[in-house]
């Protein structure tokens, strides 16, 4: 297992139960006491936890944690959900991605897809993003015409936001809106933890013609800070097959299409 297998594990652990100890962590992780100490005094310094007498309890930022620490999580269904929204998108269309490590994978899939690189009359897609991770990835693929928001970059998930990203929005029409959330409730919506990244991606989903949303089993029937929209918003939900039925009945009630892949 990885330096960054591990720490992900940690983290996923104590956001679980709020505290470990570490003979605890080492039995988790298959390693050595000695290999816990030093991932928690690293994650610590990172103050993404809080070091105690035996083990580390949570601290002030675990619940929004950095991206690159979300990667590993529910990989295999975040490479299906991203599989199954990015065959959504006909070549042509304008299509909005917000932050995330869902649609991170969305952006690869569209990247790569045969029928999009084989496009030669000016671009096969034009990507609307505020994240700069998949500006980046996107910027090298001459097929894909990639336009950047401004704003201030939140280190959290790469993504930009405040006014210049909600001015460069309003002047916008897209096709689709693909956006990774933090929590589906049936009641309060599609919600995130940060107010500004809601801001956001609340321009990005007022603008698209069709809004679907990207996000693992995980995250449904829970509630975050900001609300992004409400779930008679959402044209197509993509999550993965553990997806509790109770929650899939109340949205598909709303005139949610949800699709379980």
């Amino acid at each position: 297992m990885s330096t960054h297998e591990r720490w992900t594990r940690l983290l996923d652990a104590l956001g679980e139960k709020g505290s470990i100890e570490v003979g605890e962590a080492a039995e988790l992780l298959g390693v050595s006491p000695a290999t816990v100490r030093r991932d928690l005094e690293e994650l610590a310094r990172q103050q993404l936890l809080t070091r105690t007498r035996g083990g580390a309890v949570l601290s002030g930022v675990t619940y929004d944690l950095p991206l690159r620490y979300k990667t590993a999580r529910k990989a295999d269904e975040k490479q299906r959900i991203a599989r199954a929204a990015a065959a959504l998108v006909p070549p042509g269309a304008i299509v909005g991605l917000n932050g995330g490590t869902t649609t991170s994978e969305v952006a690869r899939e569209l990247a790569t897809r045969g029928d999009l690189a084989q496009q030669s009359n000016g671009p096969a897609l034009t990507i609307v993003t505020n994240a700069v991770n998949i500006a980046n990835e996107l910027a090298v693929r001459p097929y894909v015409k990639t336009v950047v928001t401004g704003g201030v970059a939140r280190p959290q998930s790469y993504e930009l936001t405040g006014p210049l990203a909600a001015a460069t929005l309003q002047g916008l029409s897209l096709d689709y809106a693909i956006l990774g959330i933090d929590a589906v409730d049936p009641d309060f919506g599609a919600s995130t933890h940060d107010e500004g990244e809601a801001s956001a991606n609340r321009s990005m989903a007022e603008r698209a013609a069709t809004l679907v949303v990207v996000t693992d089993s995980t995250k449904l029937g829970r509630r975050a800070f900001a609300r992004v929209c409400a779930i008679s918003d959402i044209d197509i939900l993509v999550t993965d097959h553990d997806a509790p039925d109770p929650v899939v009945d109340a949205l598909t009630e709303q005139g949610v299409d949800v699709r379980r892949v």
